[in-house]
């Protein structure tokens, strides 16, 4: 990887749900959350890690929050919404994106956790504003989109071992 220096300043934005739903169908396994801030900080200065998460009342959720916290992740909570028709939904894109374009003003890098292709406009106002993007998520079902308006991606596929469970 290259640009990476001590003295970035570094915000770690983890789309929680994107990151379980991939991991769960893909290899029926959870997300080592405590390497994913390692790797995505590698040594710099960690100015935020926000995981942001959905609270669907699973028996373990709780435990899953407080675990991310310990870990240093600051938790943002969404109860999920179930509609009259018996559909859920429950993201956290605007959310997500509001923070990041907050601290780009604050951080030298954000890396975005997630595969999701709705963030690749985000990327790019973000590095016009100066400020490098990393993305890291599984590459089989990460966006090209979002891959190619980053600076710089890691698929988390070729390092099961370390990021997975």
């Amino acid at each position: 990887m290259t640009d990476i220096h001590p003295d970035q300043r570094v915000a770690v934005l983890a789309d929680s749900q994107n990151l379980y739903h991939t991991a769960q169908s893909r290899f029926s396994r959870n997300i080592d959350y405590t390497q994913l801030l390692s790797r995505a900080v590698q040594d710099r200065q960690l100015i935020r890690a926000i995981a942001y998460v959905i609270r669907a009342d699973s028996p373990e959720e709780e435990s899953f929050f407080d675990a991310l916290e310990d870990i240093g992740f600051e938790t943002k909570i969404k109860d999920i919404k179930t509609f009259a028709d018996g559909s859920k939904k429950a993201d956290w894109d605007v959310g997500m994106s509001l923070d990041a374009v907050t601290l780009a003003n604050h951080v030298d890098v954000v890396v975005l956790c997630t595969g999701d292709g709705d963030f690749s406009r985000l990327c790019s106002h973000l590095r016009h504003m100066g400020v490098r993007v990393e993305v890291m998520g599984f590459g089989s079902s990460t966006a090209d989109e979002l891959v190619d308006a980053a600076d710089n991606f890691l698929d988390l596929s070729d390092r099961e071992e370390v990021f997975l469970l």
